[in-house]
């Protein structure tokens, strides 16, 4: 990260194990000992004097550690695509709610997916996740660097207890791709999650691909047609009420992500009950003698 930061790399994927971002300041969990993505994020602050650091995190579990850290910390933007399930996928943790502390907040986002698992989470939810919210808010940070932990655990491959969504390695690398064009190519994937070797594989050559600007894995049609899970698009349009005071912008890419009417009148009147003023009562002062 140093190096691309500096200029003498480009970008760079890091392959990393054990993983890093279940691992808090003082504690080890969910087979991570060291946040190694925090870990480098902390020296380009300290070391590199970085101000806004991007860290994107796409595994199917929540980087609880990665948030603990940088919870109250505007110089790190985290973002977190996982699976939550109303709390009851592991580690638990990563509520859309939970948007950090202090100084901090509406600087840790998470898009917190509760859905069922039939059919599995896939590319046009990931998609629309990243038109409608990951995209914008990263233009609006605009990060001197992204560091992405880029975990796998949402491809193919992996078991309802593991993982449970159906990401294709092209939708991995279609991501990488869109965020390059966010940081001027200065991007830095490290490896976290991932139990299948073949899907592994498969990925980390799609986002290398992406790295070194060569021919790309293509979409599927259905990917880019089919619109998303409605349970999903009611996800992301939580994360939009949570964030728009703080990113007015995410208002207008909110109409990316097509919803019911219902849900949309719902969210109008939100929008409008958030953005009431109250005014302090006036005192009354008595006059009588």
């Amino acid at each position: 990260a140093t190096r691309v930061v500096t200029g003498s790399l480009k970008n760079g994927f890091a392959i990393v194990r054990p993983p890093g971002h279940h691992a808090e300041k003082d504690q080890a969990m969910g087979f991570c000992i060291f946040n190694s993505v925090a870990i480098a994020a902390r020296q380009l602050q300290l070391k590199l004097g970085l101000s806004r650091i991007l860290i994107i995190d796409w595994d199917i579990h929540h980087g609880n550690g990665t948030q603990q850290i940088f919870y109250d910390d505007p110089g790190v933007m985290y973002i977190s695509l996982h699976r939550y399930d109303g709390g009851n996928f592991f580690p638990g943790t990563g509520h859309v709610d939970e948007m950090g502390f202090g100084d901090g907040t509406h600087y840790n986002i998470n898009i917190a997916f509760s859905t069922n698992l039939y059919p599995p989470l896939s590319d046009s939810e990931y998609i629309a996740a990243f038109k409608g919210i990951v995209l914008p808010l990263a233009t609006l940070y605009d990060p001197e660097i992204i560091l992405v932990s880029a975990g796998f655990d949402a491809a193919p491959g992996h078991s309802s207890a593991l993982g449970g969504y159906n990401v294709s390695p092209a939708c991995f690398g279609w991501m990488t791709s869109q965020l390059m064009s966010v940081a001027n190519d200065r991007i830095v994937l490290v490896l976290e999650g991932g139990y299948n070797l073949p899907s592994i594989c498969d990925c980390s050559e799609a986002c290398v691909r992406a790295l070194l600007n060569l021919e790309p894995f293509t979409l599927s049609q259905s990917a880019l047609q089919q619109p998303p899970h409605p349970t999903a698009l009611w996800c992301l349009q939580q994360v939009v009420s949570a964030h728009f005071s703080h990113w007015p912008l995410l208002e207008q890419t909110a109409g990316l992500m097509p919803l019911a009417e219902s849900t949309r009148r719902e969210f109008q009147t939100v929008r409008a009950m958030a953005s009431l003023t109250v005014l302090p009562k006036t005192p009354i002062i008595n006059q009588s003698s």
